[in-house]
């Protein structure tokens, strides 16, 4: 069954060196990180360029990450902070009104001079054989590049000595520095931590987060809840009751493991608060994202049939090496796990152990270059634990700054190990690498000197982001694509290098199925590349996944236009969702609509249905993954956005359109409706979506609902019918008032039409009496249910109770619970003056905004300017009406701008591709079979527009179409996953295929 022999026709070589492994406490082991030379694409392959030998003198330069840009809380929302949190976190008082940035705090400060205590303390211990200078400054903004936020204060820190002990060096200070610092928020209700009678926080609840700030070492503070604007309420899709969020906030300040211990202590504390069970058991790290599954649904699950909450410690705490004085370190093996009973928990703990004992993992290792791998701990670690937690696999990495090791993966099987190894070698793809060499300095120009290389690597680090060694005139520059390029502008105007004879080598990494892409056919586009911009391009082999594209050149500008050139050609990708019942539709028969599209747009489409993506009959081939493929030169990005278009419309409106909704539930309901999973699957089948809860540890309100877009409002509409909620209405009322409430008039024309209209159910509660203004008074309490869907409602249901209760003797104005009405936009404010019978306030319509989360559905008749509102759709609830604005991203986090920014470089001097269109049959991942329209018109733009003249026949909307080969057209919808591969301005996902190439 784990054989690896039975997957060699669906995966690529190399897998040999995997071996099936029921053991997963494996060592980290050093492992040869050379490729074995191949022969290069290119013409005239130059010799590669030297490495730097051990014991060479070097000058490395390299900024430590501190988060200088965190801000602490707002000083008036503080009610609790534990010792000494609100003197870091805070400006000292005077200095609040000052508009200082963020690193001006003192934490930050107080980090940047622990930092230098160090260096001082490292160069005194080698002897004089390693020195470390430490420079702090606000990054400069670059022409051309945008570079972080404004003001950001940058550490950076220059280490000179041997090549050896400089690597030491700098891993010792990445491991003894509180690097990637960071914040979170746990709500908690007000009434589980504060004393009704004196509105303090409980002294139980002070003591342990005393207990747990003084065990973790981080600083946590309790603030005021949150006062949104109401107006803006439904908007944000926070509040569906116009009320604001009475819960107290919770903020926990530390670098990453800190954080997270504190945090998962915070919600073990809440869960004891609401006396709940608390137990612990071991189980291997290695072991934790490979049980949960895929999407975690294994931990779901099991915590839906036991009723309990099961708590996983952080999937990589080897990496930092950095802990606080003083703290206690979670365990790593270490999972907690709270319930209502014993006998719960007992069953969710013999539940994971049947599943670590029914899990056989395969092994393998990858092959990163070192700087790469820092640079992925460094800023891309949140990326790869989305990445092994979707495929449901482990990656063990070394120590950041190891400079040794490989990483290795580990999944349930090939499968989901080969996804994730692409995935990572993605990641690696986003990081650029480039020497400098200076062959012959300029004699009329004086050499730096040690302080002057000090102070010229340091600028360079601190204004590009890019790490820098510099050695015999020769620089070496390794960070992201766009932190590599902004430090070769910067060095190509330090004086010394640009009057002198110099020689530029870019490397950029890219997957192997993309070689051909990028060469062109007899590698066209390289040849062309090169004599146009003077550059030498050779292709390098580097392993199974990925190679490498060197582009070396004897001058700044020339390379410069050569790795754009390059660039352009790279591919640019955008992957969405169609069900696979719609495939042979859009392919047409022989293929001929789907061919009609890709020469008419210049991009090549790639359906992929379960069988090819391997989960063909798994239960995991419910999750709506992207299988239709669109792939073109980054130079013609914008097309890519008109292919997804007209491919969707082709899809019938209750399919199109995979998209994300975000519904707010409060995080400890959460087990209520998980316990409920039966309903929910029900419901899910029912409208083909998908309901996602985040996990346990994240603390979060947000539930996820992905769907088609017209099936979307109604899957949440539903199942917030499954979430209650309630509100108390109370004001002071005479004898008379109260003998009504509880008459059966009362109940006859009141209560029961509030449960019929309004579908609000009101509970009536013993009247009290309370001393208002010196006077004892009778108060009545009423209690409102009502469930989330009906929320917008709420408000017009308490206008009615009022309406009636008024009659009998009520003041409308002493009313404790009422929700007020929204401002309005009206001239009413400017007319105080004209308060009279002649000229009365006319009140709003029925169908207007007096609830915040009223539904927006309203008109049946579309204005003469469709705009925005027109397109909602009426079927759905107030949760529909974010889809607007975060919905229709295809399940995707890519940036909208993506589009403009892998197209923006697009020039006259764009390449004309030589291939052919006229070619019989080609490997599908090549660029063999897509020309842009340009090559053959050759426009004076960088952007083409293929002729359709030639295809109208074959146009899907012409009469000629076949019955029942299209759907109408409907709104079109804009997408925003595409752009060439993922860069460091980038969120999105793997581009590449899905599954194994066949």
């Amino acid at each position: 069954m784990h054989k690896i022999t039975n997957f060699t026709n669906s995966t690529r070589h190399g897998w040999e060196k995997m071996t099936p492994s029921t053991g997963f406490g494996f060592s980290r082991s050093n492992h040869d990180m050379s490729a074995p030379p191949m022969k290069r694409p290119a013409t005239t392959p130059a010799p590669p360029p030297p490495v730097i030998p051990p014991g060479t003198q070097v000058n490395l330069s390299f900024n430590v990450p501190f988060a200088s840009n965190l801000a602490g809380p707002d000083v008036d929302d503080i009610m609790y902070a534990s010792p000494g949190a609100k003197a870091r976190w805070t400006h000292p008082e005077g200095m609040t009104d000052l508009n200082l940035p963020p690193h001006k705090l003192p934490v930050h400060a107080q980090n940047v001079e622990s930092l230098r205590t160090l260096c001082r303390q490292l160069s005194e211990d080698s002897h004089g054989a390693v020195s470390a200078a430490v420079t702090s400054a606000e990054s400069k903004p670059l022409p051309g590049l945008q570079r972080g936020p404004l003001r950001a204060l940058v550490t950076n820190v220059v280490l000179t000595g041997e090549l050896e002990l400089v690597n030491q060096v700098r891993s010792q200070i990445l491991n003894s520095t509180p690097i990637a610092m960071r914040s979170s928020f746990v709500d908690i209700d007000s009434n589980m931590i504060i004393e009704p009678n004196s509105q303090a926080l409980k002294g139980q609840v002070l003591n342990q987060l005393d207990l747990i700030a003084k065990t973790t070492r981080a600083d946590i503070f309790v603030l005021m809840p949150k006062q949104p604007d109401i107006e803006t309420a439904s908007f944000k899709g926070s509040l569906d009751n116009g009320l604001p969020d009475s819960r107290l906030r919770c903020a926990i300040y530390g670098d990453m493991e800190t954080m997270e211990h504190a945090k998962t202590r915070v919600l073990i504390m809440i869960d004891q608060i609401l006396h709940r069970e608390v137990d612990a058991m071991k189980l291997d790290l290695t072991m934790h994202t490979i049980i949960s599954g895929r999407g975690r649904k294994n931990i779901k699950h099991i915590e839906s049939i036991t009723g309990t909450a099961i708590y996983f410690p952080p999937p990589f705490p080897f990496i930092f090496g950095y802990t606080p004085a003083g703290a206690q370190r979670r365990p790593n093996d270490l999972v907690y796990i709270t319930g209502e009973t014993r006998e719960n928990i007992m069953h969710a703990k013999q539940k994971l152990h049947d599943l670590v004992m029914a899990t056989k993992c395969f092994v393998k290792p990858i092959v990163i270059t070192d700087t790469k791998l820092d640079s992925i701990l460094l800023e891309r670690l949140d990326k790869v634990r989305k990445i092994i937690e979707n495929n449901g696999s482990y990656v063990l990495f070394p120590h950041v700054g190891n400079m040794h090791g490989a990483p290795r993966v580990q999944g349930t099987d090939v499968l989901s190990v080969e996804r994730t190894v692409r995935e990572i070698m993605a990641l690696a793809g986003q990081f650029y690498s480039a020497s400098w060499f200076v062959t012959h300095p300029d004699p009329l120009q004086r050499p730096p000197t040690p302080s002057d290389v000090r102070a010229m690597l340091s600028d360079i680090c601190i204004n590009s982001g890019a790490e820098v060694s510099f050695e015999k005139f020769n620089f070496h520059i390794f960070g992201s694509d766009d932190a590599v390029k902004a430090a070769m502008m910067i060095i190509n105007n330090i004086p010394f290098v640009k009057k002198s004879q110099y020689s530029i080598s870019v490397k950029i990494e890219l997957a192997n199925e993309h070689k051909e892409f990028v060469s062109g056919k007899k590698n066209g586009k390289i040849n062309k590349i090169m004599s146009h911009s003077n550059v030498q391009i050779v292709f390098d082999v580097f392993n199974e996944y990925n190679f490498y594209i060197v582009i070396r050149g004897a001058q700044y500008e020339a390379t410069k236009t050569g790795l754009e050139l390059v660039e352009q050609e790279m591919p640019a990708s955008i992957s969405f969702h169609v069900p696979d019942q719609y495939h042979k539709r859009i392919i047409g028969i022989g293929g001929q609509h789907i061919q009609r599209i890709m020469k008419k747009y210049s991009v090549f489409v790639k359906f992929s249905n379960a069988m090819d993506r391997g989960g063909y009959g798994k239960d995991e081939d419910d999750i709506k993954v992207d299988n239709v493929i669109c792939r073109t030169p980054a130079r013609n990005a914008a097309a890519l956005d008109q292919v997804k278009q007209e491919i969707m419309d082709m899809v019938e409106k209750a399919d199109a359109e995979f998209v994300q909704e975000k519904v707010p539930i409060n995080r400890l309901y959460h087990r209520a409706l998980i316990n409920r999973m039966d309903e929910i699957e029900v419901l899910e089948k029912k409208y083909n979506c998908k309901i996602d809860f985040p996990h346990t540890e994240e603390a979060s309100d947000i539930v996820m609902v992905t769907g088609p877009e017209w099936q979307v409002p109604n899957a949440v509409d539903e199942f917030l019918g499954m979430v209650p909620q309630s509100h108390d209405v109370s004001f002071p009322a005479s004898p008379e008032l109260g003998e009504y409430m509880r008459s059966q008039e009362f109940k006859r024309d009141v209560l029961d039409k509030l449960t019929t209209q309004h579908v609000v159910r009101v509970q009536l509660r013993e009247p009290h009496n309370e001393t208002i203004d010196g006077k004892e008074q009778r108060i009545e309490s009423l209690q409102l249910l009502f469930t989330r869907n009906n929320a917008g409602g709420l408000k017009d249901a308490i206008d009615f109770l009022v309406t009636h209760l008024v009659m009998h003797g009520l003041d409308a104005n002493a009313i404790r619970g009422n929700i007020p009405r929204p401002k309005s936009d009206s001239f009413e404010e400017s007319l105080p003056f004209f308060e009279s019978k002649l000229l009365q306030r006319a009140e709003p319509p029925v169908d207007s905004t007096d609830s915040p989360t009223r539904s927006a559905f309203g008109g049946d008749e579309v204005t003469e300017r469709p705009g925005m509102f027109d397109r909602l759709r009426k079927p759905g609830s107030m949760s529909s009406f974010t889809s607007i604005f975060n919905g229709r991203k295809n399940g995707s986090n890519s940036p909208g701008s993506l589009f403009k920014h892998a197209s923006s470089n697009a020039s006259k001097a764009s390449l004309v591709s030589l291939e052919s269109q006229g070619s019989g049959y080609r490997n599908p991942w090549n660029d063999s079979g897509i020309n842009l329209a340009e090559d053959e018109h050759h426009p004076t733009n960088g952007w083409s527009h293929g002729p359709t003249s030639r295809y109208d026949k074959f146009s899907l909307g012409s009469t000629s179409a076949a019955p029942g080969d299209v759907t109408p057209r409907f709104d079109p919808r804009a997408s925003v996953d595409s752009g060439r591969p993922s860069t460091s301005h980038s969120a999105s996902g793997y581009p590449a295929p899905i599954g194994p190439p066949r």
